[in-house]
C-alpha cells in the first residue's frame, strides 16, 4: 500500500507540469521571444552594414609611440670646456651657442696664418713689381748688343792695318759678353715669368695657399663655438665645465618636437591594405579622445622590428614558435595639431588608418629631392672666413697714401 501511495501521489504532482508544458505560449512569452530575437537582427544587420562601409577599410593599433630627431651636438675640434649655455628640458634656437671652449691656441694660429697671408700678398706684388725692371735689363742688354756690333762692324771694315788684330778680336770678346749677357737676362726675365703668369695677387698659387690656411684656422676657431643645429629642446646633456672633449664626442641633444611622428606597429596581416599617402585618425593616451591628430602614412620600414634588433632571432635552431611580427609604419602628424598639442618622444599613441584609398605599390620607389633635414648654423663661419681673407689681401695689396716714402705710424 505504502508503495502504491506514493506513486500515485507523484503522479498526481507532474500531472500539472504537463498540463502546463502542453500548453500554447501566452502573448507576452512570445512578445519577449519575439523581442529577443529582433534585436539580435538589428545589431547584426548594424555591424554588417559597419563592417562593409567602414570596418573592412579601416586597420588600427595601440602599438604606437612618439618618435623623432635626436639631434647630437658633438665638437668638430678637440679643446676645454669654459662655458656651458644650456642645460637639460631648457628650449634652444637654431644659432644660439650651447658650449664654448678654450680660444687661446686657436687665436695664436689664426695670428701666425694671417701674418703669413699678408707677407705671401707682398711677396707676390713685388714678383709682379720687379718684372718691369727685369724686362729694362733685358732692353739694355739688347742696346749694349747692338753697339757692340756695331763697333765690330766697324772695326772689320776699317782699311788694312788701320785697326790692329788685337783691337779686334777685344771687339770680338765684347759682342760675346753683349750675347751672353743678354742671354741671361732673357732668361732670368723667362724664369720670373714662370712665377706670376696668367695670376693676379688674389689668384697666386702662394697667395692661394696663405689664405687656405687663413680659412682653415678661422673655422678651427670659431668652431670653438658649438651652436644648436636646429630649435629644440636640451636633452641628455653629459659635459662639464673643464672637461677636455675630442672632436665627434656627443656632449647633450636637441630634440625638436616640431618634427614628431608617429611609429605605429601594425601586425603582418595588416599591411596588405595599407598605403602611402592614406589618412590616419591619432589620439594619444596623454590627452585621452578629446584630441584627435589627422595624420597619414608616409611610409613603411624595410623589416619588423626584430630584424634591425642588436641580437636578431635565429629561428633555424632549436625549437620554433610562430609569433605574429610586427613592421614599423611611420605616421605623419599635422605641424599646426602638434603645435597646438605638443607631444613628447615615446608617448603612447593609438591609430586608426583609413584603407579605402588602396591605389598604387605598397612600397613605391620614390626618390627624395630634396634634403630631408637640414641646417645653416654653421654656414656663418665660412662666409665670415672668406671676408677676413679678403680684408687682408686688400690691406695688403693697396700702396700707401704716401707713395711709401715713410714708414707706417711715422708723422
Amino acid at each position: 500500500m505504502s508503495a502504491a501511495g506514493d506513486t500515485t501521489a507523484n503522479a498526481t504532482a507532474a500531472a500539472p507540469e504537463k498540463a502546463l508544458a502542453g500548453r500554447p505560449m501566452n502573448g507576452k512569452r512570445r512578445g519577449l521571444v519575439a523581442g529577443v530575437l529582433t534585436a539580435f537582427l538589428i545589431v547584426g544587420i548594424a555591424y554588417g552594414t559597419w563592417w562593409h562601409f567602414i570596418g573592412r577599410f579601416s586597420e588600427s593599433t595601440e602599438d604606437a609611440y612618439v618618435v623623432g630627431n635626436i639631434v647630437q651636438v658633438t665638437p668638430q675640434v678637440p679643446g676645454v670646456v669654459v662655458a656651458i649655455a644650456a642645460d637639460d628640458t631648457e628650449f634652444v634656437k637654431a644659432g644660439q651657442p650651447l658650449i664654448e671652449l678654450d680660444k687661446a691656441e686657436s687665436r695664436l694660429a689664426l695670428d701666425g696664418a694671417e701674418a703669413q697671408l699678408a707677407r705671401a700678398v707682398r711677396e707676390v706684388r713685388n714678383l709682379m713689381a720687379s718684372t718691369a725692371g727685369l724686362e729694362a735689363t733685358v732692353t739694355q742688354r739688347r742696346t749694349e748688343l747692338a753697339k757692340t756690333k756695331q763697333d765690330l762692324a766697324r772695326r772689320e771694315g776699317a782699311a788694312s792695318g788701320a785697326v790692329s788684330a788685337e783691337e779686334i778680336q777685344h771687339a770680338r770678346d765684347a759682342l760675346a759678353g753683349s750675347q751672353a749677357a743678354l742671354d741671361a737676362a732673357e732668361q732670368a726675365l723667362t724664369s720670373h715669368r714662370t712665377l706670376i703668369d696668367r695670376t693676379t695677387v688674389e689668384s697666386h698659387p702662394s697667395v692661394l695657399a696663405a689664405a687656405a690656411r687663413v680659412r682653415d684656422v678661422y673655422l678651427a676657431l670659431a668652431r670653438t663655438t658649438l651652436p644648436a643645429p636646429v630649435s629644440g629642446y636640451v636633452a641628455k646633456r653629459n659635459v662639464q665645465v673643464g672637461q677636455r672633449v675630442a672632436p665627434g664626442a656627443a656632449l647633450m641633444t636637441v630634440v625638436p618636437l616640431e618634427q614628431a611622428w608617429v611609429d605605429a606597429n601594425f601586425k603582418e596581416r595588416q599591411l596588405t591594405a595599407l598605403r602611402i599617402g592614406q589618412p590616419a585618425k591619432v589620439t594619444a593616451d596623454i590627452y585621452g579622445n578629446e584630441v584627435e591628430y589627422h595624420g597619414r602614412v608616409a611610409g613603411f620600414s624595410a623589416g619588423t622590428g626584430g630584424a634591425f634588433a642588436l641580437l636578431p632571432p635565429q629561428n633555424a635552431s632549436g625549437n620554433w614558435i610562430k609569433i605574429v611580427q610586427r613592421v614599423p609604419v611611420r605616421i605623419a602628424l599635422d605641424p599646426a595639431e602638434l603645435a597646438a598639442h605638443p607631444l613628447q618622444l615615446g608617448l603612447s599613441m593609438q591609430v586608426e588608418v583609413d584603407t579605402h584609398q588602396r591605389d598604387g605599390e605598397r612600397l613605391p620607389k620614390t626618390e627624395r629631392t630634396q634634403p630631408a633635414n637640414q641646417t645653416a648654423a654653421f654656414n656663418a663661419a665660412d662666409a665670415q672666413a672668406a671676408q677676413r681673407v679678403a680684408a687682408i689681401i686688400a690691406a695688403n695689396s693697396a700702396a700707401p697714401a704716401n707713395g711709401g716714402s715713410k714708414a707706417a705710424g711715422q708723422p
